[in-house]
């Protein structure tokens, strides 16, 4: 899923996405969360298209592990690229929202967003596991007995969710395997 916006932007952030420290916040990130994105339409979630496709460009376009400011610093960028952008708020609203992934009931961009950012939670077992590895080498500085217990309360509370994904059309499609793939993980930690 794609929407049209100007090209030096558009190079702009697919450089950011493609910074060598980068290995699950990468390219491929990002082409999943589109696809994701497309998918959850086609499954018949309604949203509004071209903001939460923006969003989705710009939800990592900063990226440094370790930092607490990255969707804050990734919504800044939105604002100043997309100074005169009619979706340029929205954008920026969206990004900010992917700090937490809660969006509020009413809020079909956000869940949209939320929920196709999680997509990779519940992709195939092998798909997963390679998330799980990209993530751990970008954190590759912090010692594995820390990582690992980070990484478990992290991972265990999506389990003591009702749901992990907002929608009812994530929930169909990656619900399941999602907590299939979550519990295999903490279970390896």
């Amino acid at each position: 899923m794609d929407v049209e916006f100007p090209d030096p932007i558009r190079s702009e952030l697919i450089r950011r996405w493609n910074e060598p420290h980068r290995r699950h916040h990468d390219q491929r990130h990002l082409d999943e969360v589109l696809a994701a994105l497309d998918l959850l339409r086609g499954a018949g979630l309604e949203f509004d298209v071209r903001p939460t496709v923006l969003a989705a460009w710009f939800h990592d376009a900063v990226y440094k592990p370790l930092s607490p400011a990255n969707e804050k610093a990734s919504a800044d960028l939105a604002r100043r690229l997309l100074a005169d952008d009619d979706d340029r708020d929205e954008v920026a609203r969206l990004v900010e929202l992917t700090e937490t992934h809660t969006p509020a009931a009413d809020d079909a961009n956000g869940i949209a967003l939320s929920d196709a950012d999680f997509a990779v939670l519940g992709a195939s077992p092998q798909r997963y596991d390679e998330y799980a590895a990209n993530v751990r080498h970008e954190y590759r500085r912090v010692p594995g007995f820390v990582y690992r217990r980070k990484r478990r309360e992290l991972l265990s509370e999506f389990l003591t969710r009702d749901h992990i994904y907002a929608s009812q059309s994530a929930q169909d499609l990656w619900e399941s395997p999602a907590r299939a793939n979550i519990s295999r993980e903490i279970a390896a930690l």
